[in-house]
């Protein structure tokens, strides 16, 4: 058969198909007849994707990974008291940082044209693994799976307050109205889940992160590909649960009935926020169901919820987000993201070193090496992309305040990320003897995330949407490049 012949037959049996789905719909000839010749003039009125737009779609090329958990520590952590250990801080702590370091910097509470002091580390640093990778008595957890990780120890970043830097590490902008990360994986990839979003938030600590919602907004995107906060306490989404008095099938035969107005109007507009209203009604629906037993960890063995350090399986924390993490992965989840708050560690009453750091330390500390652990063992870890880090990081002066603590630095932090075939032990770049900048290999936002996107299969320069005249990316148009010496 020729080739014009498939095309005809193909051609016949897309019209067939859609007259028979909106004929099931209780759609009218008329928007039958619209459909068929919006599809014929290449107008995206009704097709595979407005149907199901978060259905799983092929990667540009192989991936190393099939989906992400990003455990971001909100605030900024002090690399120097966990991971970059500088003996010379500590030899000249007290003393005034050498001018040529600071000239032209700027700082969020600091004046570089006064004089700023070194402040040295009080943490002891140790070797651990086969790696001999630097980690401090902060992190006694974390130190014994360093031959999992790959650390970045150069990570850099160009805005440092904490509302635009978190926007930043999102969306690749401190712009507000782009689309973040999970945002971008989700459009370019779908999800394996049915019954549960692509994309999903979890926060512990005493408050939200800055900024809130806008770092895991879908921005120019449908709103189908926003981040969805899951609570730990009542209904896992407000208004999830039945009104008094609804049956399920009373709420299917409504959200049926619903569905069918809204493709009415999508036929009539090829409007692609009304498909993601279609797709959220449906989700909501199944995920009154799924989202509940999502949430029961009960059912967890002692054995796991000791690995995390879980003592009531039903009590909000940090390390039963890590938990869900990874029963969010076992049902398909493409990107999940968990904040946990304050790691804002400037010295004062309640964040300081000294008392406050070690504090939230504790708190993820053996979550975030069971996270680790657990994947590995249920064969999960190879094709799974875990990172750990925050917006920005500290200072190697410290602060004049009631007590000790560091100012936001963006020129060089540190992260870590294990799993989706990374060079599991590593420690990419290195940094002067005080801590201040790197020293050879950078890792710049840009960078971790064009490299996020390729061990997901995506080339961040063709993961790209055109809006009001522009083509948009997470990388931005600035020059951002693939880390391979990490793979």
């Amino acid at each position: 058969m020729s080739t014009e012949s498939n095309s005809r037959e193909n051609k016949s049996l897309q019209h067939a198909t859609r007259r028979h789905f909106f004929s099931q719909c209780g759609i009218g000839l008329g928007a039958i007849s619209l459909a068929q010749l919006m599809t014929e003039n290449n107008v995206r009125a009704f097709d595979d994707n407005t149907n199901d737009p978060m259905r799983p779609k092929p990667p540009h090329f192989v991936p190393r990974a099939k989906r992400v958990i990003f455990l971001f520590m909100a605030g900024g952590p002090s690399q120097l008291e966990m991971f970059d250990y500088k003996p010379k801080l500590q030899e000249y702590n007290g003393q005034p940082i050498p001018a040529s370091f600071i000239e032209g910097k700027r700082f969020a509470f600091m004046d570089s044209s006064h004089r700023i002091d070194l402040l040295g580390g009080r943490q002891a640093f140790a070797q651990h693994g086969q790696c001999g990778a630097w980690v401090s008595d902060l992190l006694p957890y974390t130190s014994k799976i360093v031959d999992e990780l790959t650390i970045l120890k150069t990570c850099q970043t160009d805005l440092f307050n904490h509302a635009p830097a978190k926007l930043f590490m999102n969306t690749g902008t401190g712009q507000f109205g782009r689309p973040c990360m999970g945002s971008w994986i989700t459009y370019g990839l779908g999800s394996e889940s049915q019954d549960l979003p692509g994309f999903v938030v979890l926060q512990s600590g005493p408050r939200g992160p800055r900024g809130g919602a806008v770092n895991w907004s879908s921005g120019a995107l449908p709103t189908t590909y926003q981040g969805v906060p899951l609570r730990n306490q009542g209904d896992p989404i407000l208004n999830l649960s039945n009104p008094a008095g609804i049956t399920d099938q009373q709420q299917r035969e409504l959200v049926d009935r619903v569905s069918q107005l809204n493709l009415k109007r999508l036929v009539e507009t090829g409007d692609q926020e009304i498909a993601t209203r279609i797709n959220a009604y449906e989700m909501a629906y199944r995920m009154q169901h799924s989202a509940p037993e999502l949430m029961d960890t009960a059912a967890e063995t002692a054995e796991t919820l000791e690995l995390y350090g879980i003592k009531d399986p039903k009590e909000s924390s940090y390390a039963r987000n890590c938990l869900l993490a990874r029963r969010l992965v076992e049902r398909g989840v493409r990107f999940i993201q968990l904040y946990h708050t304050n790691w804002d560690h400037h010295g004062g009453p309640t964040e300081n070193l000294e008392k406050h750091l070690p504090e939230i330390c504790r708190e993820i500390d053996q979550a975030s090496a069971a996270l680790v652990l657990d994947l590995k063992q249920r064969g999960l870890l190879d094709d799974t992309l875990v990172i750990w880090g925050g917006e920005f990081g500290r200072t190697p002066m410290g602060e004049v305040r009631e007590s000790t603590g560091r100012n936001h630095h963006i020129e060089a932090f540190t992260m870590w990320m294990a799993g989706a075939g990374l060079k599991a032990g590593l420690t990419f770049g290195e940094t002067d003897e005080f801590g201040f900048g790197p020293v050879g290999e950078k890792a710049h936002v840009r960078d971790i995330h064009a490299t996020i996107l390729h061990l997901l299969g995506l080339d961040h320069q063709k993961l790209s949407i055109r809006f009001q005249g522009l083509d948009l990316r997470l990388t931005g148009v600035e020059p951002a490049r693939v880390l391979h010496e990490l793979m």
